[in-house]
């Protein structure tokens, strides 16, 4: 069985890591520390002139925190699923809620309008939905094409047993997609517990800053926060490790 392999990734650096260890499609985000949110079209426009034959999908987030979103938040989620499309990007990445955890159809049905026939995945907002299986017919009959999921778990090897349910559930009408936590020494469990036919994962390592200056006094986030000269770069080894250890 040959599978997919998307890679989650927040620079052009890393699409291009992606494309040469082999993957098939990368996840364009920016603040992955905060899950992903949608990237500069800057970002956007510089990927996709940069890679070869990688797909690139756009997520299209506009802040960290829950899925449930005002009308400002959805006029500037169409207007980026608008400009995404217009840069010449393969697919976008959605994911709305709303309060009582379903699938926010009238909002999903404009986000898929403005895509204009892109390829649409429904993110891991789908992981917060009071009902998955219910989640899962809404969304096949929105017409999305992947649902990217833990299984509702910290990781998807821990829910596994809900994917595997879900992938029998969709059939040949909607892909499920397995991710969170996925590496190469679980990958191979992954996909054998669940049947799936694309995996979504990240290979972040860490990678010194090149700044020879350093001024140790401030810093540019909040109280919980990162190092300031350290970066986590995608790794095309860590790719190609997950890739083979996968057993595809």
């Amino acid at each position: 069985m040959s599978l997919t392999y998307e890679i989650c990734i927040d620079s052009t650096a890393g699409a291009l890591a992606a494309e040469q260890a082999g993957a098939h499609r990368v996840e364009l985000c920016s603040a992955l520390f905060e899950g992903g949110l949608t990237p500069t079209l800057g970002t956007v426009e510089a990927t996709l002139a940069a890679v070869s034959s990688i797909r690139v999908h756009v997520i299209i987030r506009p802040r960290g925190g829950d899925f449930i979103y005002d009308e400002y938040e959805v006029a500037a989620m169409e207007r980026d699923v608008a400009e995404v499309r217009e840069a010449g990007a393969q697919g976008v990445v959605i994911g709305v809620l709303t309060p009582s955890g379903e699938v926010d159809v009238e909002v999903a049905k404009r986000l898929i309008g403005a895509a204009g026939g892109l390829s649409v995945t429904f993110h891991r907002a789908f992981d917060m939905t009071a009902d998955p299986f219910a989640a899962l017919d809404t969304l096949a009959s929105l017409g999305v094409d992947r649902v990217l999921t833990s299984g509702q778990d910290v990781t998807a090897l821990e829910g596994a047993p809900l994917i595997a349910s879900l992938v029998e559930r969709a059939g040949d009408g909607l892909i499920v997609m397995p991710g969170g936590g996925i590496t190469p020494r679980n990958v191979s469990r992954v996909v054998e517990a669940t049947g799936v036919k694309e995996i979504h994962f990240a290979a972040l390592v860490d990678a010194p800053s090149p700044a020879v200056h350093r001024n140790p006094h401030p810093f540019m986030g909040g109280e919980l926060r990162q190092p300031e000269y350290a970066r986590l770069v995608t790794s095309p080894g860590l790719v190609s490790e997950v890739i083979a250890a996968s057993g595809a």
